[in-house]
């Protein structure tokens, strides 16, 4: 297959191109804090809605549904041909979610407000991650990790502020976040200018005459094998962060009788401590190779996680960053990973990792609620500290590093 990501790095490999990673991050941490504010105001629409825990999981469902099921169709769409215009295009979809959201009489159009959001991040996530790696000069795990550090950025800042902000006033100051869409809006529009130029597959093969010759030298048994991996342990990072995005606030209050305020803050907490793991794990990944980040940053937080339901309030904080900081540098390295069995369907792979975690962060915050309403929040944390353990499959992926060198 032909692609511009291919012939880009092999033409330009030394050239990593900072102001468009830069800008394809700042506008990651815009989309995310916009995304974040979802379950940020979960305890507001909980409350003013009258809804169940159970209610407030098809919440979370929904959003990841409409995007998870959308991204890897809009990865494989402009594989086949470039949009360099989408990304501004997909965040007009989020703006108006949020106006929907501020403005929603009843749940159901917290629903329909949410789908929205979800429709534009199905856009946002792989062709960002594209241009993320063409704008990489080969330095694709650093290139990955500081697109993801500002989408994780954007998910910590997110409940700050809606404590700030949200939390006293109440949800219709939601509406004031549609200037980050705006801003969003302008600056991905630049970049779609860089974009269009020196990316689109035809300005290559029409100016240049150049002709990609992509090898996979891996067995193809062996290469679905290692994606079953990848997922498997996608599963296990997202199903556990499901319970603490979508429910740490909830269980903070429940076991320990904190207020909205404090658990919001508690939860910016872990949310930078996620920040900070996604910015380490792509270049550590580049130096020692990805398989053993994938290993030791999924089944490294085991301990800790086993020992989080146990703990105190002070050491529920400290623990809930340690598991932050280990799980979220897995993300950057099983895509860049994936990208690297896979090469010349950068869209394609993009769009089903990211498709998949929204999935099952979706799947898992709709379940975990279930349990949640029959059985208790303190059960769902126990039953969620074993989902690391599963990180010991990661022992069964191929060592991509060795075979390059």
């Amino acid at each position: 297959m032909d692609t511009e990501e291919s012939v880009v790095t092999k033409q330009h490999v030394s050239a990593t191109i900072y102001p468009v990673l830069f800008a394809l991050s700042f506008s990651h941490l815009l989309n995310d804090t916009i995304q974040s504010l979802i379950p940020a105001i979960y305890p507001i629409v909980k409350d003013s809605f009258q809804l169940s825990f159970s209610q407030i999981g098809v919440i979370t469902l929904v959003f990841q549904l409409s995007s998870s099921l959308l991204q890897p169709l809009v990865g494989i769409i402009t594989d086949s041909k470039p949009y360099p215009y989408a990304l501004p295009v997909g965040m007009g979809f989020s703006l108006t979610g949020l106006v929907m959201m501020a403005l929603a009489p009843s749940y159901y159009w917290i629903l329909v407000s949410v789908a929205f959001v979800g429709a534009g991040s199905s856009v946002f996530h792989p062709e960002a991650s594209r241009m993320a790696y063409v704008a990489s000069g080969g330095r694709r795990g650093f290139a990955q990790s500081l697109f993801q550090v500002g989408g994780n950025a954007g998910s910590a800042i997110g409940p700050l502020l809606a404590a700030m902000l949200i939390a006293p006033f109440g949800r219709f100051n939601v509406i004031w976040f549609s200037f980050a869409a705006l801003t969003a809006i302008v600056i991905l529009y630049r970049v779609g200018k860089w974009y269009k130029p020196k990316s689109i597959r035809n300005y290559i093969l029409r100016r240049n005459k150049v002709k990609a010759v992509v090898q996979q030298s891996l067995p193809r048994k062996t290469v679905i094998v290692s994606i079953a991996v990848l997922l498997v342990l996608i599963f296990s990072k997202y199903f556990y962060f499901a319970s603490l995005t979508s429910y740490y606030t909830f269980y903070l209050m429940d076991k320990f009788g904190v207020s909205v305020q404090q658990s919001q803050f508690y939860l910016f907490v872990f949310l930078f401590a996620v920040a900070a793991g996604t910015m380490i794990g792509g270049p550590v990944g580049d130096r020692i190779g990805r398989k053993y980040v994938i290993w030791l940053s999924i089944l490294g937080a085991s301990p800790f996680t086993l020992a989080l339901p146990y703990a105190n309030l002070f050491w529920t904080i400290i623990l809930s960053f340690v598991i932050g900081v280990i799980i979220a540098s897995a993300f950057s390295a099983i895509l860049v990973y994936a990208q690297e069995l896979l090469p010349g369907n950068v869209g394609l792979v993009s769009g089903l990792f990211f498709g998949f975690a929204f999935g099952m962060g979706g799947i898992g915050s709709a379940v975990l609620g279930k349990l949640a309403d029959s059985q208790g929040i303190d059960f769902v944390y126990h039953i969620c500290s074993f989902l690391p353990l599963i990180g010991i499959v990661a022992a069964l992926l191929p060592d991509l590093a060795k075979r390059s060198h």
